[in-house]
């Protein structure tokens, strides 16, 4: 079981994503952000190569993320089996869950964000008026921008999820946030959040560091004056 959002934020332009899964070391294969470019979810039976190969179709094939989906899984002879979200630097969305995706599976787009999930305990209504939908989709944007992956919990049925994990992109080519807890036997999404609470207030001063490292602040560690 895994569940995810992938978004924009509309007041930085910031690329995320968020999840977590039942499975070890969900960000090691699950996760994907280019900064400027966009953000990518490949989970379920997870191909970890259609990140990048997507990622490089809306930067250099400049497609839209619907196109740029479609070409990656017109590739792969298993598409049937994949769960896809796209979001562009732009805020479009894309999406794909394979009629092999395991159990209950769904995903919905909000404005500039997406969230999916498998083995899933219910699926939501899909009328594109249903404020309820309207509303997760709010709070999970709201959860993305802010860190904070416990709001976007959602209900499961397969049992207690494992591993957790925060990727954001900012301005720069590196990631601005990438956080994991790759094994826990017990919530691990409380435990990333411990990690952005501690990781939140020195963010923007790493990337002072590697700017310009004579404005940056001291940590007080040997050799750093």
């Amino acid at each position: 079981m895994t569940f995810s959002i992938v978004g924009r934020c509309e007041q930085t332009g910031q690329l995320g994503i968020a999840i977590s899964s039942s499975s070890i070391a969900v960000g090691a294969r699950c996760p994907w952000v280019r900064a400027g470019v966009g953000v990518v979810a490949t989970q379920n039976v997870t191909l970890p190569a259609l990140g990048p190969q997507i990622l490089d179709h809306l930067e250099h094939a400049r497609l839209d993320p619907a196109g740029a989906l479609e070409r990656a899984l017109s590739a792969n002879e298993w598409r049937e089996y994949r769960q896809v979200t796209v979001v562009d630097a732009q805020g479009r969305t894309a999406f794909f869950s394979g009629r092999e995706a395991l159990g209950t599976y769904h995903a919905v787009a909000g404005k500039q964000c997406v969230a999916a999930g498998n083995m899933l305990d219910g699926r939501p209504r899909d009328r594109s008026d249903d404020s309820g939908v309207r509303a997760r989709v709010r709070r999970a944007r709201r959860s993305l921008a802010r860190g904070d992956a416990r709001r976007d919990r959602g209900r499961r049925r397969s049992g207690p999820v494992h591993s957790a994990a925060l990727k954001i992109a900012g301005e720069q080519s590196w990631p601005l946030v990438d956080l994991r807890v790759d094994w826990a036997d017990d919530d691990p999404i409380s435990k990333l959040d411990g990690l952005w609470q501690a990781y939140e207030p020195q963010m923007q001063d790493y990337v002072t560091r590697a700017l310009n490292p004579t404005a940056a602040p001291s940590y007080g560690v040997p050799g750093d004056e």
